[in-house]
């Protein structure tokens, strides 16, 4: 019977399963794609530009709102949207979230998008200093030596 409910659920919804989950890139792509998504809203891009601006101690909701301009209601509805995407996290201190930039994740679409750029050869200043992982992580060791 479970064979032929998924059989069923294949058919009806054209559900390729092992292709979907087997090309590892394409999951990449729609993550990045979610990531730049998330990224696509003005508010959204402004909180997470201020948060990156304010480092790896972060800031506090009402900080962010007071920045921004933005209504509780609208800034909390961001933040949940930056945080479940992971660009984001936030963690409680008593009455109060302190909310900080997951550099990670942003390493993480920068090399993303910048993977074999112009095919391999330097094209652009910036894109050339941090076009691999390695380079960027190799950068920022030699800075905090």
């Amino acid at each position: 019977m479970a064979l032929l409910a998924s059989w069923r659920f294949n058919y009806l919804f054209q559900v390729d399963v092992l292709n979907y989950f087997d090309n590892t890139l394409n999951m990449e792509t729609l993550n990045a794609a979610e990531l730049l998504a998330a990224l696509g809203h003005e508010s959204r891009l402004a909180i997470f530009r201020l948060l990156v601006e304010a480092g790896p101690a972060g800031m506090n909701a009402s900080a962010i709102g007071e920045q921004l301009a933005l209504p509780p209601a609208t800034l909390s509805f961001h933040l949940a949207h930056l945080s479940r995407v992971g660009l984001i996290r936030g963690q409680r201190e008593s009455r109060f979230i302190r909310y900080s930039a997951e550099f990670a994740m942003m390493d993480e679409l920068i090399a993303f998008l910048t993977q074999n750029c112009c095919q391999g050869r330097t094209c652009l200043p910036r894109t050339a200093e941090c076009d691999t992982l390695e380079k960027r992580r190799s950068r920022i060791s030699e800075t905090t030596i």
